[in-house]
């Protein structure tokens, strides 16, 4: 999908509720109050029709950290994907590139996140951490001109002129160069999730050093590290979800 129709592909589903599965939800604008501050945060709860729950656990535990993700994909099809009936790999929170904050079941639950061979364990890990997905396609391959999804080389993002749809980084990172840009919006929505995430369930507002961000953190400092986390210091390989491309100093500013 080119960059250029997202925002009416993300209007559509608003519009809508029906991802590419054709699984229908029912979405209901709310708001919630952020402990500690005379502040609320909007969101979009996100709730299948048919009411089924068999793509989460209806258990509490205790958490401890917050877990940055994206989805590889669009709304509808990220929708879908996190919904997917008993298979219970979900996330209770979506960011859409336009800002909205869609909230598919209560954070408090748990929802495998992290894989197999997640440091710590996929099911300790998706325990006693809060999941949160940035929608976003990812890296890009450049053929030529054009960057392209990682899906297929003739699926076209954007062109290598048009520099507002994404990241080069000067080093690569997991042998990807290109990154889709994350939008302001997204950022401003996830500081605020941030923000009540962390007051909410006592979670300090803290990230690793930036020499162990975007890698792989061995297992005792990271089951133990209470604070803000990313895909990739669960997975050695595989995952880019959230590398260097992402501008953690925009969040960390955020949360001072």
């Amino acid at each position: 999908m080119k960059a250029t129709s997202i925002a009416n592909h993300e209007k559509t589903f608003f519009e809508t509720g029906i991802d590419t599965a054709k699984k229908e939800f029912v979405l209901t604008k709310m708001t919630v109050p952020i402990k500690g501050t005379n502040q609320v945060m909007p969101y979009v709860s996100c709730i299948p029709k048919n009411g089924d729950t068999s793509f989460y656990e209806p258990e509490r535990n205790t958490k401890t950290q917050i877990v940055l993700h994206y989805t590889a994909g669009y709304i509808k099809g990220d929708v879908a994907a996190l919904s997917k009936p008993n298979e219970r790999v979900s996330t209770p929170f979506i960011i859409a590139r336009n800002g909205t904050i869609l909230n598919l079941w209560s954070s408090a639950y748990w929802s495998y996140h992290l894989g197999s061979g997640a440091v710590g364990g996929n099911t300790n890990g998706a325990k006693r951490t809060i999941a949160i997905e940035l929608s976003n396609i990812g890296f890009l391959k450049r053929i030529g001109d054009q960057l392209v999804t990682v899906y297929s080389d003739t699926d076209v993002y954007c062109h290598i002129s048009e520099t507002r749809f994404y990241t080069k980084l000067a080093i690569p990172y997991r042998g990807g160069q290109y990154y889709a840009r994350y939008t302001a919006r997204q950022y401003k929505s996830l500081i605020v999730l941030l923000r009540y995430l962390t007051a909410e369930y006592n979670i300090p507002a803290a990230f690793l050093p930036e020499d162990k961000r975007y890698d792989i953190v061995a297992e005792n400092e990271l089951v133990n590290f209470k604070g803000i986390t990313s895909h990739v210091n669960y997975r050695s390989s595989g995952k880019w979800d959230i590398g260097p491309a992402f501008d953690w100093e925009k969040v960390i500013e955020g949360l001072l």
